[in-house]
Order: C-alpha cells, then structure tokens, then sequence
C-alpha cells in the first residue's frame, strides 16, 4: 500500500479503513431492519444536531426571558432544566421536542414504535448528563437511546 493510501484511509477513519480491508459493515439502521433512505430511516447526525439547536435555543429563552429575567449564572441551570421537562413530555406523549418535529425527526421505540413516558423520562436523563449522548453505536444511536431502547427516525 503506498503512503497516500495509508494516510487517505486514516484521516477518513477506522471504518472507512476496515472496509477496504473488505469488512462489511452495511448500512446504518441495516440491524435494527430499518430503511436505508427516505422515511424511517436513522436520522443523520446534522439533522439531529440542528434539532438540539433549536431546543436549547428555545429553552435559554424560555429561562431568560420567563424565569431569571435577564441573564446571569442560574440561566443555563434553569435552561437545563426547562430543556428537561420539554424532552420528557414531548418525546413521552408525541414523539419529538419542536427542534425534532422542525428537522423532520421522530423518536420510536424499537419494539412497539411509540415511546413510553417512563421510557422517554429515562431517555432524558440520560440525554441531560451529555456523556451518553457522545458516545454513539455503529448504527448512530447515543448512548442514551441505547439504553433506552428507542432510535432517532426521520419523518
């Protein structure tokens, strides 16, 4: 193998590296018998990010402007906590925060489709503490959706 090669497979990552080595990975959500395109299929990191945009953006906003009046240490607590209350209720009872349903994305759970309270409750736990979110599956799913058993659907 010559070094651009080398290199080239290195800069684009592990995966991209195993399969020239021939390994076959499939497609993302290919386990979970999801689609590859179009609806229901796993929904890109891009999407998902600009989603989680657009609620922390509102929840700074609803703590700025309804609970501390102006900015100051406690505003990003309270967001955090505003952030919370509208992952859970939202994911719980219609499956997606307004930055979701915005990108086009749906939280399922993977046996029965929709997402139970107590499911959702624990999947906003987990998605607060920020960790389980960084680490990601093979197939795009955080850590929290893991444990939680649901996945990140496009609309």
């Amino acid at each position: 193998m010559d070094n651009r090669r080398a290199i080239g497979s290195w800069l684009s990552g592990p995966r991209e590296a195993l399969e020239d080595a021939g390994a076959d990975f499939g497609y993302r959500g290919e386990q979970l018998g999801l689609p590859e395109q179009g609806p229901n299929s796993i929904a890109r990191p891009g999407r998902r990010l600009g989603a989680l945009v657009v609620d922390w953006t509102v929840c700074v906003l609803i703590a700025y402007g309804l609970i501390t009046h102006g900015y100051s240490q406690a505003t990003s607590n309270w967001a955090l906590g505003v952030f919370f209350v509208l992952s859970a209720l939202t994911v719980g009872t219609v499956g997606f925060t307004p930055g979701k349903r915005l990108f086009g994305i749906r939280v399922v759970a993977l046996q029965t489709g929709t997402v139970h309270p107590v499911r959702a409750l624990v999947r906003t736990i987990l998605l607060c503490l920020a960790i389980p979110a960084l680490i990601w599956d093979r197939d795009g799913r955080g850590l929290h959706d893991r444990l939680a058993k649901t996945v990140e659907v496009r609309i």
